[in-house]
């Protein structure tokens, strides 16, 4: 019996990773999807098998520009659930302007934090002593 319990938590072992992974792939397409729809881009089910066939020729994961009719369109496939997300131009810049305030609101984030976990660990060292600007270099000395 113990054979198998080594298998089987081997088994278990190798595929959280990969489980892991997924979920943070899932996550991070629900959230792209989600600023998408947020910005303007509508959702568009293929109903041909050519519009099939388009939609799984797409680049997965990413978005695409495309010209149809002298339009310029830019679509996100989600074959999964055999749809896409389209927008214009506009709708395209909207999306890049959240994806860069996302970002910078979570570089904000890990930043406050980083200072944060710093803060936690000052008394290590010891301070700067006397209060704000004087240090053991004397009023307004030393490196600050």
């Amino acid at each position: 019996m113990k054979p198998l319990k080594h298998i089987l938590l081997a088994t278990i072992t190798a595929a959280c990773p990969v489980l892991l992974l997924s979920c943070a792939s899932t996550q991070s397409t629900q959230n792209r999807e989600s600023m998408l729809v947020a910005s303007g881009f509508k959702v568009i089910t293929p109903k041909t098998p050519a519009q099939q066939q388009k939609l799984q020729n797409l680049p997965p994961g990413k978005v695409t520009m495309i010209q149809k009719g002298g339009k310029t369109y830019y679509i996100f496939p989600d074959p999964a659930h055999n749809q896409a997300y389209v927008g214009r131009p506009k709708e395209y810049q909207t999306y890049l302007q959240m994806r860069t305030d996302k970002k910078l609101a979570r570089e904000s984030v890990e930043t406050a934090e980083m200072y944060q976990d710093a803060e936690m660990q000052w008394g290590v060292w010891g301070g700067w002593g006397g209060g704000a600007g004087f240090g053991p270099w004397g009023p307004m000395g030393g490196p600050f």
